[in-house]
Formats: structure tokens, sequence, C-alpha cells
């Protein structure tokens, strides 16, 4: 990364145009300082056709909808794209393919503006979406240091949030995420994809406490849901062979016990972090830091051992540009540039 620090007016706002393309959704932010002026996104319905994410199929639908994306993001912010200080975009983890569409994008458009360009870490991002400001509602943020539990399709980890740029990963997952746990138990229950939302739907009218499934034990902070899933699918194929219309007959409890399950997995983690730690600021982050379940026993946790709980608003769970811009807006604070031959990483650690 380049030391050179920028060239700012103090009473000159910092405008950054954020790039989000690591996986299914193209998404666009523009940010004054630390609000939001406009956050856009795109999905991509055509992956549900097939039950997952088509990495080709959603690096064609980048190249489709960036620029429009882009386009409308500004117009909504009102912000010229004459008065941009930096553009920041998600350098990885994620599809590689969905990655290069934003990087190339982000890379040729500082450069046609002479602005600086910022790579950001996606899941440091996650974590700093707790810093977002809107217009119409102020969130409190956590303070340092903090412990954020940040789940998602493709990673779970605890991070110690030491500083905005100073993050350590103490806990992680050693083979699948929570959030592909999720999509998977769905497709063994016959849901669509994806299946993480209609699981958390189901779950609300269903006792948790119903069926019980496999908490394996991993040593530290880190986690498995391998054994989970296999412990689902076995479970269901035994009893679907009893009963045809046992799923369906037991949907609701099924759900509500899945989601109990890996919801107890990930908070007894925090809880030890905590305990190990003795930090008390506690934060969520990530695309299943939306599923109301994981949100209320982290408030019902936090009650119980007096911790102050933080939990993003649920537009800047999933993936969105907010979260780059403001990544971006305090790597731009600290002169943190590269240049054109920076390139997209699938796996990129904090």
């Amino acid at each position: 990364m380049s030391d050179r620090k920028p060239e700012t007016d103090s009473k000159k706002p910092i405008i950054i145009l954020g790039i989000e393309s690591s996986c299914d959704e193209t998404s666009a932010a523009v940010t004054k300082d630390c609000n939001v002026l406009a956050n856009l996104i795109a999905d991509q319905k055509i992956h549900e056709l097939y039950g997952g994410v088509v990495p080709e199929l959603a690096s064609r639908a980048h190249q489709k909808n960036i620029v429009p994306v882009v386009d409308q993001a500004l117009k909504e912010s009102g912000i010229k794209k004459e008065e941009l200080s930096a553009i920041a975009f998600t350098r990885g983890p994620g599809l590689i393919g969905s990655l290069l569409v934003g990087a190339s994008f982000a890379k040729a458009t500082a450069l046609a503006l002479k602005i600086p360009l910022i790579e950001v870490n996606h899941m440091q991002a996650h974590v700093l979406a707790h810093f977002i400001r809107n217009k119409d509602a102020k969130v409190p943020s956590p303070k340092f240091p903090f412990l954020c539990l940040t789940v998602s399709g493709g990673h779970t980890q605890i991070v110690l949030v030491k500083d905005f740029l100073d993050m350590e990963v103490i806990g992680e997952t050693i083979d699948d995420a929570a959030g592909e746990a999720f999509d998977k138990a769905a497709k063994i229950l016959g849901l669509p994809y994806p299946g993480g939302p209609l699981i958390d739907k189901y779950a609300q009218t269903g006792n948790p406490l119903s069926f019980k499934f496999a908490e394996p034990n991993i040593p530290e902070l880190n986690f498995s849901f391998s054994g989970l899933k296999t412990s689902i699918l076995y479970f269901v194929r035994d009893k679907m062979k009893e009963d045809n219309n046992f799923v369906e007959k037991n949907l609701n409890d099924l759900c509500a016990s899945i989601q109990h399950t890996i919801i107890k997995i990930l908070i007894d983690k925090l809880t030890i972090a905590s305990k190990q730690l003795n930090i008390k600021e506690i934060a969520i982050a990530g695309g299943v830091s939306a599923n109301s379940g994981l949100r209320n026993a982290l408030i019902e946790k936090g009650k119980k051992l007096g911790w102050k709980t933080f939990i993003p608003s649920f537009e800047y769970c999933t993936d969105n540009a907010a979260m780059i811009a403001i990544a971006g807006y305090y790597k731009y604070l600290k002169g943190e540039f590269v240049g054109q031959d920076i390139g997209a990483t699938a796996r990129y650690k904090i």
C-alpha cells in the first residue's frame, strides 16, 4: 500500500464511491465522510433456478449491472463524479470472476478521474458497517476494543477489533460457514434457495427444542458445521423412511431446532471469547446477522452477561457497497491507496 497521505482540506468532506461485487449482488454507494448518501444493490434472481450461486452467471450479471447501478447511486446521492475524493472497491475475498468486474471498473474510473484508488477487505468492511451513519437514524457504535462475530455464507469468524483498521481473527470455522449450514439444511428440507431466510421464517412458529442435532466440540474459539449438516441429513433421511410426510408435518419445529443449534454454537463460542478477553462490547455482522433468531439470542445473552450489544441495520447486514465506502473512508484518512497494478483475490484474510 502507498504511504502517501491524502491531500485534503480539513473542512472539505471526503466523498467515496464504493463498489461491491464479491458474490451475486452488484452494489454501489456514495458516502460523505461517514454518512451514506446512496446505497444501491442489484440482486441476481437467476441463481434461484440452480439452488445456489453459479460463478460464471454471477460475473456476467455484474458486467451488465455495474454501470447502471453506479450511475443511479451518483444520481440519488446528488454527487457529480468530479466531486468524488476516491473510489473504494472489494478486492476480496469472494468469487474471482465477480471481484474482477468490480475491481476493473473501479480501477478504470479512478484512472479516468485521476483520484485515489482504495482496496477493501470484504470481511473487514462487514465489521466497519457498525460505523455507517444514516441521515434518518443515529445508531450507536461499539467502542474499541470490541468483539465482532462475522457470519455469512462463506465465513464464520470471531474478530477482535482494536481499531478501525486493526483487527485480528481469534476464531473461525475449520470447514463450512454458518450461512452455508443454514442453506444446506434448508435444501435437505426441500426449501428453495436461498434457504437461510426461510428457515428463520418457519422457525418463528416452531419449537426449538423439538429435535436435537450434533454440536461439534471444536478446540479453542474455532467452529465446525460439517458434522451438524451430516447430523441433519441422516436424521431427516431416517425419519422420512418412517413417514414420507415427516418434513411437511414438522417443518416449523425442524427449522426452529436447526436454527437453535446453529445459534447456540455461535453464541457459546462468542461467550467464551468475551470471558477470556474480558470484553463486553459485542457486535455481529455479515449476512447471517440479519437472522432474527441470532439477533434475539445476542440481545438476551447480552442482558444476562452485561454486554453492550451492537447489531447493524438489516440493510447493512448483507453484502452492500456502503460498508465498502466506509472502510474506504478510514483508509483514505490514513492515505492507504493502491496503484493500477492491484488485482482481485478470491482469498483475502483480515
